[in-house]
């Protein structure tokens, strides 16, 4: 099965293609630019939801949903929110065989209903804040296409808050950012760097946009989400107004955030290898697998029943399956769940059961240095060490490897040749035509300027005018 990945060093884009159709997680759907999202893969999504969810609860914040269409006209009231999605926008004229009075854009995102529903909600300061997240699908007509990564529909979550000052508003979006951080990390095992986007790099409507941006196996970079504040521009577009503690009228400071299903394409990337999908524990739709292996029907009967004693040492505190499937050998199966990422493998043959042990299998080491054998006795604690030490050491790997491929160029021609290799941490002057010379010679682009850098200043790296912070040039996804 592993034969039929094209190795990443001969065509990542391919690569990336078999391993998300080969492991099961999606397949094109027959309208250009869809995907149809199998079980396997909504089951990772699902885990990236609930990790994320669960940072949003204890934080305040409560879900709800809004409407799929959007009024034109409510587009148009923000007008560098409409010049920044129109090209993108899916939009319905006709609805019931009938021409309809006002044409409704499919969601893009959701700043415009919500601003205007949150006009009709917010009377006083008492009504503040706002903390409201949705779990919801977004069409953008997307020329390009990929699975996961840019697709004209995909899921996601996305907050909008509003709030009664300009630093509680602040706070919030920076809050999101340390969230999306921490989740980051600690759940799909992906370093990121925190920091906040040039000017032509914001959301369209944002006074400022903050990023996580990660490195993939390619060395390119991905926005893996995104939290913004918003200022008051589409609190004045919808007129989100409320009469503070001095009995003044004033409008609401507001703030929108969101990560979508391209982490799914994230934890690809960081992770998988040229036999499929490696996915961090916490993530994982199936945390270990158990293969056992017989010979004969008496003996997969005995083999099955003690394959059963060790399933039952482990649930339900690990997500497991046991693969009693007939008319696969074992080979088959071992590469079968290699494909799909499977952290944890255990194998249980004849001699294991007489001795009272098992073999566990690390899908990030392969080979027999990743196999380890233990006493059943003890397999519940081995297991759940063994997937705490996966999940830390996947994380070091991808924050070597970004280091590793990380420069520190100090003139143009140094910035030209790490931007082809990896990162680029550079000074930069904040001009946007150094940044758009950047982009039109190289094709790469600012990142993000990084929150955690020292202070400082230093020759700008396209026209040498002192600069006082660095900026990560990448090309990305």
């Amino acid at each position: 099965m592993a034969t039929k990945v094209t190795p990443r060093s001969v065509d990542y884009s391919r690569w990336y293609t078999d391993v998300i159709q080969m492991a099961d997680l999606a397949d094109y759907a027959p309208v250009r630019g869809c995907m149809v999202i199998k079980p396997y893969g909504y089951a990772l999504w699902e885990n990236i939801k609930e990790g994320l969810d669960r940072r949003f609860k204890a934080t305040g914040h409560v879900n709800a949903y809004f409407p799929l269409f959007i009024p034109y006209s409510f587009i148009q009231k923000e007008a560098e929110h409409v010049k920044g999605f129109s090209p993108e926008l899916a939009v319905v004229t006709v609805g019931g065989g009938e021409e309809l009075e006002e044409p409704l854009v499919v969601r893009p995102t959701s700043e415009t209903i919500i601003g205007y529903m949150y006009s009709k909600w917010v009377q006083s300061y008492r009504d503040l804040p706002i903390l409201i997240n949705q779990w919801a699908n977004v069409v953008r007509w997307e020329k390009r296409t990929r699975l996961f990564l840019r697709t004209t529909e995909f899921l996601w979550q996305e907050g909008h808050t509003a709030h009664a000052t300009a630093e509680e508003a602040i706070e919030e979006t920076l809050l999101i950012l340390n969230i999306y951080e921490d989740f980051a990390v600690n759940d799909a095992a992906i370093p990121v760097i925190k920091g906040r986007k040039s000017e032509s790099e914001r959301f369209a409507g944002a006074v400022t946009s903050y990023t996580i941006e990660a490195m993939m196996g390619d060395k390119r970079a991905l926005q893996a989400g995104t939290s913004h504040f918003l200022g008051q521009n589409f609190a004045r577009a919808f007129d989100i107004k409320f009469l503070d503690q001095n009995n003044q009228l004033q409008y609401a400071w507001t703030t929108s955030w969101g990560v979508s299903t391209r982490m799914v394409g994230a934890v690809v990337m960081v992770h998988g290898d040229d036999q499929g999908l490696i996915l961090p524990p916490k993530l994982a739709p199936i945390q270990v697998v158990i293969v056992p292996i017989w010979r004969d029907d008496e003996e997969r009967a005995r083999i099955l029943e003690f394959a059963g004693q060790v399933k039952a040492a482990l649930e339900p505190e690990v997500r497991l399956k046991l693969d009693d499937r007939e008319g696969f050998s074992p080979g088959w199966k071992f590469n079968d769940w290699e494909m799909r990422g499977v952290p944890l493998r255990i194998e249980v043959g004849p001699k294991d059961m007489e001795q009272e042990q098992v073999v566990l299998a690390r899908r990030d080491r392969p080979g027999k240095e990743g196999k380890t054998t233990v006493p059943v006795a003890g397999v519940k604690q081995a297991v759940q060490d063994m997937l705490a030490t996966i999940q830390t050491d996947l994380y070091r790997r991808a924050l070597a490897f970004r280091e590793e491929n990380t420069y520190y160029p100090e003139t143009y021609e140094a910035l030209c040749e790490a931007v082809a290799k990896g990162f680029a941490w550079a000074w930069w002057c904040g001009d946007a035509a150094c940044e758009a010379k950047v982009k039109e010679e190289t094709t790469a682009t600012i990142r993000c300027i990084p929150l955690d850098q020292e202070p400082g200043t230093g020759p700008c790296v396209v026209c040498g005018r002192e600069s006082r912070e660095r900026a990560v040039f990448a090309r990305a996804y």
